[in-house]
């Protein structure tokens, strides 16, 4: 028999009804629902209203959809009472606060689900099972290779047995006012980077440049692999939530180790209307949502706790250190 979950509501805007709406339609009851109303003269979640409601009731687990700037706040309260947590991203606004979750929810042995929804896109997962498998294939034929030719007494041919390639992430759409209470990297570039971050290993990677314009709406980030079975790689990214077009796409230069020639090729995450803007793919949400009641009916445990942490690495990545342009 399905467990019926209660649950508590932070933020009931745009992605906070998404949210509440396929919960409600899985049979969770929300017990209470904080949004404009309960905001002090500041502006701010009264902390009282809520640790009054949440510490006497028994929530199973608390939606945040509030601006990005409370997220850390709302979430460190739940998971400091032993309540899970679906978290809208990105999961906090400096990396130390985003790892801080992580650590309080396996310490307390609760959820902790940032709901990047782009990392349960169907289009990106096939992308991501042909590419990895593909970066397999590439080994598999340089090794061949290597032995037919004997590279390790030819310098140049084992640079080649490297298979290095280079991968951008391009994410732009056009001016909208939601989710302007940070800059871009922390709206649009953790998309990428938790796509990133679920094929290669945080450790491996290396910030190269990161740049943020001044009016903080564009962003460009370059990676490389410098470890690992990868080592080589380049990693591009580019954001821009003040541009003319509405572009999400993965593009991939291959050079091929075994001689043969590259394979360069660009990969849609979404499709366009006849006016050419995005097209959201809805399985991404209910995915999304369904993975999160796995995890709270006991499923899947180490593979949630190493998705929260992809999601406080890629707030680490996202506030690195950057240059204007």
């Amino acid at each position: 028999m399905k467990k019926e979950y209660k649950a508590v509501l932070f933020g009931n805007g745009t992605m906070g009804e998404r949210h509440r709406k396929f919960f409600e339609y899985s049979g969770v009851r929300f017990l209470r629902i904080f949004d404009l109303d309960d905001l002090d003269s500041a502006g701010n979640m009264r902390t009282s209203l809520v640790d009054e409601f949440i510490s006497n009731e028994k929530i199973d687990f608390a939606v945040i959809a509030s601006p990005a700037t409370t997220h850390y706040q709302y979430a460190k309260l739940c998971l400091e009472r032993n309540i899970s947590v679906f978290v809208e991203k990105p999961l906090a606004t400096l990396g130390e606060q985003a790892q801080e979750l992580a650590d309080l929810a396996i310490r307390n042995n609760v959820i902790l689900f940032v709901a990047q929804s782009e990392c349960f896109n169907s289009v990106f997962l096939n992308f991501r099972k042909h590419f990895m498998a593909e970066l397999g294939d590439v080994k598999n034929a340089a090794r061949n290779f290597r032995d037919e030719v004997r590279l390790n007494e030819c310098a140049e041919l084992n640079k080649c047995a490297k298979s290095p390639f280079r991968l951008e992430f391009r994410r732009e759409h056009k001016y909208s006012a939601r989710c302007r209470d940070v800059n871009v990297a922390l709206d649009l570039l953790v998309h990428d980077l938790s796509l990133c971050l679920s094929m290669f290993h945080y450790d491996d990677l290396k910030v190269e440049k990161f740049t943020i314009s001044k009016n903080e709406d564009r962003a460009q980030m370059q990676i490389s692999i410098v470890k690992g079975a990868h080592a080589g790689a380049e990693l591009d990214f580019i954001v821009d939530r003040n541009s003319n077009v509405d572009v999400r796409t993965i593009s991939v230069e291959f050079a091929r180790g075994d001689g043969g020639p590259s394979c360069d090729y660009s990969v849609s995450l979404a499709p366009h209307n006849e006016n050419g803007e995005v097209i959201h793919i809805s399985d991404s949400l209910e995915n999304e949502h369904k993975f999160f009641l796995k995890l709270m009916a006991g499923a899947c445990s180490e593979w949630g706790r190493r998705a929260a942490q992809s999601a406080a690495n890629a707030v680490k990545l996202a506030t690195i250190s950057t240059a204007s342009s």
